[in-house]
């Protein structure tokens, strides 16, 4: 053997590298999946609502943590469910707040209206900071394999999202109300961290209008058909009393045709909300389906009407269950080091939010 050949033999030649590269895992797909059931949360939910009518509505706290806490313990990932922290106490005193705003605005109303007003302007300008400690409740309080997720977001930007957006959005004859959405998912989305990891948003204002766009052309072509089914009713009775029954066929047409429709735009938004969002490597799929989401929702109202209300928990579980199951997160990286990885950084960091009031919108 010559001497090239010895060194030929002794180190791989620079052509053979790609031998050497490590190999990409393949994508991997974990879904959502939701265990709870509507018999089991029916328990839970007429137990909260006698409680919560017996104390005159103390108990709405506690009642909210029990529900949160079924949930949470019921919706799975990688095999793994997720964890609520709420303190009721926190809660209680967040809704004591809001409700005592609210009930000293309807107090002043039969007072001193321009009392009333200033209060509600008061209402109105701290209603972003109510918005941005809800959120960091939320978030603070949900967990995933022993770590919480958090939120970083600025008081100065959910005063722009929550606030300065939507008051510019009537000068515009309601234009910029696309982006606002937009605008609001984004700030919830990108703020938003699991352990040491930041979520990311990458769905543009532009498909916000273009779902926006499509739930107008559709409302635009139910209040053709409503208008047009009540000139038919109006005009085939010929009397004054004829009016009267094409004009309230005109309505109810209309609004059966707008109800239909929002389960088609809550499908919408849903799909382009999570299928534009990331945490870390980790891509968020959506294939919720709108034809599926209308017959969940318009059953589940067909049901808590026979029932006089009793279906409502039923219906809770059954769109709660479609809503999580139609999510999947895919990575090429394996959820158990990606957690481990967080979890790591988080016992290294600490956490530094402890009490944090949480503020119930609803009310």
């Amino acid at each position: 053997m010559t001497s090239a050949a010895a060194a030929e033999s002794a180190f791989p030649s620079f052509s053979n590298e790609q031998n050497f590269a490590p190999e990409q895992p393949a994508p991997r797909t974990e879904r959502l999946t939701f265990t709870g059931s509507g018999s089991e949360y029916f328990r839970i939910w007429i137990v909260n609502l006698l409680l919560t009518i017996l104390t005159l509505g103390i108990y709405s706290a506690w009642a909210k943590v029990r529900r949160m806490r079924y949930f949470y313990d019921n919706t799975h990932l990688a095999g793994s469910s997720f964890e609520y922290h709420g303190n009721p106490v926190s809660i209680l005193k967040g809704r004591i707040i809001a409700v005592g705003m609210l009930g000293a605005y309807n107090a002043l109303l039969h007072f001193s209206v321009p009392a009333a007003l200033v209060l509600l302007l008061v209402i109105v300008g701290v209603g972003p900071w109510l918005a941005w400690k809800s959120l960091q409740f939320k978030l603070f309080n949900s967990g995933y394999r022993g770590i919480r997720f958090g939120f970083r977001g600025s008081l100065g930007r959910a005063y722009t999202v929550f606030l300065l957006l939507p008051l510019a959005a009537p000068f515009t004859l309601y234009f910029l109300v696309p982006l606002v959405h937009q605008q609001i998912k984004q700030f919830q989305h990108e703020e938003s961290r699991y352990g040491s990891t930041y979520f990311s948003f990458h769905a543009g204002a532009g498909k916000f209008y273009v779902a926006y766009g499509i739930m107008f052309l559709l409302a635009l072509g139910g209040l053709t058909a409503a208008i047009l089914v009540g000139l038919v009713a109006g005009f085939g009775i010929g009397s004054k009393e004829g009016v009267a029954i094409g004009i309230t066929a005109g309505v109810i047409v209309f609004y059966l045709w707008m109800f239909m429709l929002f389960p088609t735009f809550l499908t919408m938004i849903q799909r382009v909300v999570w299928n534009g969002t990331k945490l870390g490597t980790h891509q968020f799929q959506c294939d919720m389906e709108w034809k599926r989401m209308t017959f969940i929702m318009v059953t589940n109202l067909l049901g808590i009407i026979f029932t006089f209300g009793l279906f409502t928990p039923f219906a809770k579980v059954r769109a709660m269950r479609y809503r999580l199951e139609s999510m999947s997160m895919v990575s090429t990286e394996d959820i158990d080091s990606f957690v481990a990885d967080n979890l790591a950084s988080v016992s290294a960091a600490g956490e530094g939010m402890a009490d944090i009031l949480d503020f119930d919108l609803s009310l």
